[in-house]
């Protein structure tokens, strides 16, 4: 038995840091339109749902974003659905089809600590603009 516990007192910390790193993972859910036909402003609306297991996550501190590139566009709390945001990303005259990804910036709390900033990035959804 006093064996076992060194090696129990090794593996710990590596399965502490195991959960917590997969408590962490986050979930978004693309809710705009892959397809949508060409406007006069080059404003396309895309929206998105996060929702994440962490329990230390600060929902009050998520700063959202639609990242093209390396621009980064503001996204807004929907008043109506819990979990949602939505903005605009402006999509060049002439250009068919757009890539992009939503970040979200937030901060976690640390037992014993201030509070630490962190991110999560979607995958890459793909945006069609279809002439008229």
């Amino acid at each position: 038995m006093s064996r076992s516990r060194p090696m129990l007192k090794r593996i710990l910390p590596a399965l502490t840091l195991c959960l917590l790193l997969t408590g962490c993972a986050g979930t978004f859910t693309n809710l705009s339109a892959s397809r949508q036909p060409r406007n006069a402003n080059n404003l396309y609306p895309v929206g998105v749902s996060f929702v994440s297991r962490q329990q230390t996550l600060r929902w009050d501190s998520i700063k959202p974003y639609a990242l093209i590139g390396k621009e980064a566009y503001p996204l807004q709390k929907t008043p109506i659905a819990e979990n949602r945001w939505e903005g605009l990303i402006p999509v060049p005259a002439g250009t068919k089809e757009i890539e992009y990804r939503y970040k979200f910036e937030f901060d976690y709390n640390v037992m014993g600590g201030s509070p630490q900033p962190d991110s999560r990035v979607s995958p890459t959804y793909k945006l069609q603009i279809l002439d008229q």
